[in-house]
């Protein structure tokens, strides 16, 4: 089962990889993906059939983590083999439709039949999941790769628009089912899914979680009232529709549905009547929105969620004839409206419309195309001698059976819906064939016969329709084993075409007749149907949901994005600043003022530290805050020192030596002073107002309360309670041991809490290119189309129309022994950064020490010759070497998997080297040696940026500093 999920995740990268270099003939290579499902599952066929009437499983459990008791459950079951006979089956025929339907123009075709080979081993995995959150995850995958399909053509406003709607729509259902399966799996115990069904647990909670997830089935299936997502869906390339939207994702919440049924339809009342009601209101809803359109994809959209609510409501009764019944529904469906799919494809795309208004009569050479319609119709209306005859007999059969007090009337309901469902079916065959055609549309070239390959996909489908229809007893063995997958005692299954005069023949003439009568009087029925156009359907729902959220974005984001960065970071820390002192005004945490001072020399630092404090407060030039904030770093770093703490004050003072040289870059392109409210154009200086005292008033205000909370609750923390040291104290007795290293920091940051590392150094990355963006969109001229949409740029950011930046300055002439100097104390500084790194595991220092290091050292250059000078030091661009210390890392990480490992084990190599003597070199080093070069990367990215000589990229207000690096 991995090997085949496996395989898809390999085929589909490929093909996204190659992307333009893809041609429609190379579809067949995302076949062999599915195809690989079929022939595994051919080899499953002694596990599934054990023996005359015995039916077995197969399980297969990948370790996660072993300490949590999380796996990667997979299991095979008779109802998962039918699930993947559906899924494999129908998405190898879809590929060879494709290699037909797309041409050589169709932009990023790689990448669409990528994402479709994904989508299907996104689908696998959900069908073999044995885990509630193993299933979540691939549920969520098919779901991101239906976003991504449906909005393939992502130039179009509508395909956008209608990928976004099936994303929030499923993926808020799916959140909401993802609480009740964390809810069921508390309260079972356990994850597995077989165990919680083979013992299902009870208890206040169980009621609440089964809820949450039938929201979840809910929207997936496309039920009443999230169904509007799917016709919307319909944008998407006929081979999508054909695919996701008839066969396979929307069968994902019926899937689970009969998965959960049989355990929890007895224990909890309200299951049989909510279930079994949305899936009938869903089954005529579905029907009668058929009627009404005149887009034969449409029209079978909504025919599927009609069809979508028979199958909800079969299993929704959780008894063994329904289960067995709903198999073959699920399977008849996805024969009969696949190629009911491939049919429309076939039309649009050789007569450029699906108007059945517009539809032309079609002649002889589309015989094989007439044929399948005629015969996905049929098997779409439920009449023989066509497969979906003999599912709809069952279901119906089921119903009549189930005994309960309003079985009569779920029954009535049910053949109104067929009703309906063999109306629109009857439309579906009558617009092909264009006699409901008022505008015909010519007869061109492109109108000839279709091609075999195009045809014969569809046609095979309907041969199977026929062929099984007529001998469905070639179902019995497969819906026996899926029956006793969800049934431990199944009644036994006999699929027949006739079965006598009985209720289910007598429901199925009576609805024939009601759909030829509702088809004769269509235009009446319209007209009825179109009076209810006038009631919110979900869509306008979802539609006003939409714009009373943008709108109360647009509110909240006018009063909080003010554009003003002392109002963002005031809210910021002002919020952080109420949680500690609520805890303290209540009692919560209790501390005593220390008795005595540790050493002397804290008093002389503080003094130094407040001292800069006070002066980055009162100055008024922006450049001299700035360098008492760095006296304010520097002492900090003293103060790591006095505490003993060499590692900590390290990479203190390099990170605010960085720090510095940034805030420099940053300021010069900000006015010189604080308050300065002129116009930058005419130069006007700055001004005070009863308004700048107020704000002055208000951040004081703020900087009080958060150094009152700051210090007072580290006073409370220091001198409170012992914390208990139990995982620190392991940490420093396994560094050595363990991690090979005598400095129990480093081997914290690149063994122990490695994990923490990379997501970090992934953050940083993103943040860093975040920023770049930003700072970048603050330069970038705005376009005329921009500015009549109201997209402008903030005030004082350089943009077209907007402030003149002053003359450039000529440079200033290069100084010969400054060069030198700079050149020299480079290599020394670099020499030292890379000390740092190579030495950091048993000594001060690391990867991160040593990269900001580096970065010093590429201040330097910078301050000497300018950016052409940083430039020179790498000849790829700074985001490549920043993804390439990433790489480094993970690969790093995840090579002891190879060798049966864990994820950032690690190892050592002893080894004895002329002069240098006897060497030991961790694997950690080298995931070191990835952050050391993502940090210089971020370093280089910093003066790619902000150290820019470029005029146009300044912006002074008076008196501001030059514009010039300091050799320049």
């Amino acid at each position: 089962m991995a090997i085949t999920l496996l395989i898809h995740l390999l085929v589909g990268t490929a093909l996204i990889g190659a992307n333009s270099r893809v041609k429609p003939s190379m579809a067949w290579i995302g076949a062999l993906a599915p195809a690989s499902a079929l022939v595994w599952l051919s080899t499953q066929r002694s596990t599934i059939f054990s023996g005359p009437d015995e039916y077995g499983a197969a399980t297969q459990r990948v370790e996660w983590v072993g300490q949590l008791g999380l796996g990667f459950d997979l299991r095979l079951d008779g109802f998962t083999a039918l699930m993947v006979l559906l899924v494999a089956g129908v998405g190898v025929l879809v590929f060879a439709y494709s290699a037909n339907y797309f041409s050589a123009t169709t932009p990023n075709l790689g990448r669409l039949l990528g994402l479709l080979v994904l989508f299907a081993g996104s689908m696998l995995g959900l069908v073999f999941a044995d885990n509630l959150l193993v299933l979540y995850g691939f549920w969520e995958l098919t779901s991101v790769t239906s976003f991504l399909l449906i909005g393939n053509r992502h130039v179009l406003p509508e395909a956008r628009a209608a990928a976004i709607h099936a994303f929030l729509v499923t993926g808020l259902g799916a959140l909401v089912m993802l609480g009740g399966f964390i809810l069921l799996g508390q309260s079972a115990g356990t994850y597995r899914i077989s165990e919680i069904l083979s013992s299902p647990p009870t208890g206040a909670l169980v009621g609440p979680a089964v809820a949450l997830i039938l929201v979840g089935i809910f929207t997936k299936s496309a039920q009443v009232p999230f169904h509007a997502w799917l016709p919307g869906a319909m944008v998407a390339p006929t081979p999508i529709s054909a695919y996701l939207h008839s066969a396979t994702m929307v069968k994902a919440g019926v899937y689970l549905l009969a998965r959960l049924a049989p355990a929890f339809a007895g224990s909890i009342g309200w299951w049989r009547p909510v279930v079994v009601g949305v899936g009938i209101a869903t089954l005529i809803h579905g029907g009668t929105r058929a009627l009404r359109h005149h887009d034969l994809k449409l029209l079978l959209a909504h025919g599927t969620i009609s069809q979508l609510g028979l199958m909800v409501a079969l299993f929704g009764l959780a008894t063994p004839e329904a289960s067995a019944a709903g198999a073959v529904v699920l399977l008849a469906h996805g024969a009969f409206k696949a190629a009911a799919f491939m049919v429309v494809g076939v039309v649009d795309h050789q007569y450029g419309t699906r108007d059945l208004r517009c539809l032309p009569r079609p002649d002889q050479s589309w015989a094989v195309v007439s044929a399948v319609t005629v015969i996905a119709g049929l098997s779409m209306a439920g009449l023989p001698p066509m497969l979906g005859f003999v599912s709809k007999e069952a279901a119906l059969e089921a119903f009549h059976h189930e005994g309960g007090p309003n079985t009569w009337l779920v029954l009535a309901l049910i053949a109104v819906g067929s009703a309906f469902t063999v109306a629109y079916s009857i439309r579906f065959v009558w617009g092909y064939f264009g006699l409901g055609a008022t505008e015909p549309v010519e007869m061109t070239p492109r109108s000839a016969k279709p091609s075999f390959g195009f045809v014969a996909p569809s046609a095979l489908l309907g041969v199977l329709t026929v062929v099984v229809g007529l001998a469905p007893q070639l179902l019995d063995s497969l819906d026996s084993a899926a029956e006793f997958a969800l049934h431990p005692r199944p009644h036994g299954v006999h699929l027949a075409l006739w079965h006598g005069f009985n209720t289910a023949l007598k429901l199925t003439i009576v609805a024939a007749a009601g759909g030829i009568v509702l088809f004769t009087f269509r235009n009446r029925v319209r007209t009825v149907l179109s009076a209810g156009r006038s009631l919110p359907d979900s869509g306008d729902v979802y539609v006003g949901a939409i714009r009373g959220l943008n709108k109360v974005a647009d509110t909240v984001t006018g009063r909080l994005q003010t554009g003003s960065l002392p109002w963002y970071s005031g809210v910021v820390l002002a919020t952080a600043s109420i949680v500690p002192l609520w805890a303290l005004s209540t009692g919560a945490v209790e501390f005593e003022r220390p008795e005595t001072i540790e050493s002397p020399a804290h008093i002389a630092v503080a003094a130094v530290l407040i001292g800069a404090s006070l002066g980055a407060c009162a100055v008024r030039r922006r450049f001299s805050a700035a360098l008492f904030l760095g006296v304010v770093g520097y002492s900090m770093a003293a103060l790591f020192v006095v505490q003993g703490a060499p590692d900590l004050a390290l990479t203190q003072v390099a990170i605010e030596t960085l720090t510095t040289v940034l805030f420099v870059l940053v300021l010069r392109r900000l006015p010189d002073r604080f308050g300065w409210s002129g116009d930058l154009d005419s130069g006007e200086a700055a001004t005070s107002s009863p308004m700048n005292r107020h704000q002055r008033a208000i951040r004081l205000a703020v900087a009080a309360l958060v150094g009152i909370s700051v210090f007072v609750f580290a006073l409370a923390v220091s001198n409170g309670p012992p914390v208990p040291t139990t995982v620190s104290d392991e940490m420093v007795e396994r560094a050595l041991p363990d991690g090979h290293g005598h400095n129990v920091v480093n081997v914290i940051l690149v063994d122990i809490r490695g994990f923490d590392t990379m997501g970090e150094l992934t953050v940083l990355i993103c943040a860093s290119i975040g920023t770049v963006a930003l700072a970048r969109a603050g330069r970038r001229p705005v376009s005329d189309a921009s500015r009549r949409r109201g997209f402008t740029t903030p005030s004082g950011a350089v943009s077209q129309g907007g402030p003149t930046p002053l003359p450039a300055q000529p440079r200033l002439p290069r100084m010969i022994t400054l060069d030198v100097s700079v050149r020299l104390v480079f290599a020394l500084v670099m020499v030292t950064s890379v000390y740092l790194l190579f030495t950091g595991h048993n000594q001060p220092g690391g990867g991160f020490v040593g990269g900001i290091v580096a970065g010093a050292a590429v201040a330097l250059r910078y301050i000497s010759g300018g950016i052409e000078s940083v430039r020179s030091l790498s000849r790829g661009r700074p985001w490549i070497v920043m993804g390439t210390g990433l790489l480094i890392s993970v690969v790093t990480a995840l090579i002891p998997l190879a060798v049966g490992g864990a994820v950032l084990q690690s190892d050592y190599l002893s080894m004895h080297l002329p002069l240098l003597g006897y060497v030991k070199v961790t694997s950690a080093a080298v995931f070191d040696l990835g952050v050391y070069i993502a940090v210089l990367g971020l370093a280089l990215m910093v003066f790619e940026s902000f150290g820019d000589d470029s005029p146009a990229t300044h912006v002074s207000g008076p008196a501001s500093l030059p514009h010039q690096g300091a050799g320049q």
